[in-house]
């Protein structure tokens, strides 16, 4: 039984130091940009060893695909967007304006923590293209979570006639970007309550307005 506690405690500190250098990556990162910041000052901002971060992560491109990971998700467990609660949840709603009611405030829960380190990001890749294949895919992945979910939203009761599912994965994957999400939230200083409400109801006037 002791050691079973010892390796508990063992993995308990092993997480807490990941989130520490994750969440100094973050704040560096957004700060200095990606380029600018050395995994040394990462080191020193989450009181570690430089040499920690290289056993953890590997090297500081795996560090930032494990940044963009872990904001997406919420966590570092590895489950996918679409089988995550919140997605499961809302696809499982019996009407339209449920299901993208549950998707919105899903949606807004991501951007608030992928948001501000988008535009990092893609400073970062256009700096260094190797980022870019960091996450290989055919195709958006953002944009097949909102087509999964326009499919099973326009099928429903309450959904408004003669709208396909293209089109509302169109609306969804427009209206619920990043961008714009950062056009309101930073620009223009709305909370993310307001955002939320305000995307629901433009949504819901295109998709559901029974």
């Amino acid at each position: 039984m002791t050691d079973v506690k010892s390796t508990g405690k063992r993995t308990a500190k092993a997480r807490q130091t990941r989130e520490r250098m994750l969440d100094a990556a973050r704040e560096l990162f957004v700060q200095r940009g990606y380029g600018a910041t050395a995994l040394q000052e990462i080191a020193d901002r989450a009181g570690v060893a430089v040499q920690t971060i290289y056993f953890t992560f590997g090297n500081k491109r795996a560090l930032l695909k494990e940044l963009i990971d872990v904001s997406i998700a919420g966590d570092d467990e590895p489950v996918a967007t679409m089988e995550r609660p919140w997605f499961t949840d809302a696809l499982a709603a019996e009407t339209a304006g449920v299901h993208l009611r549950l998707h919105v405030q899903g949606t807004r829960a991501i951007l608030e923590r992928v948001a501000p380190i988008i535009e990092m990001l893609r400073a970062a890749a256009a700096a260094d293209p190797a980022i870019a294949g960091l996450w290989e895919q055919d195709a958006d992945p953002r944009f097949t979570v909102h087509a999964t979910a326009a499919r099973s939203l326009v099928a429903k009761p309450g959904a408004r006639q003669g709208v396909t599912a293209e089109h509302a994965a169109d609306l969804l994957f427009g209206l619920l970007s990043p961008e714009l999400y950062l056009v309101f939230v930073r620009d223009r200083g709305w909370s993310p309550v307001k955002w939320e409400r305000w995307s629901y109801e433009a949504l819901s006037s295109e998709l559901c307005p029974e």
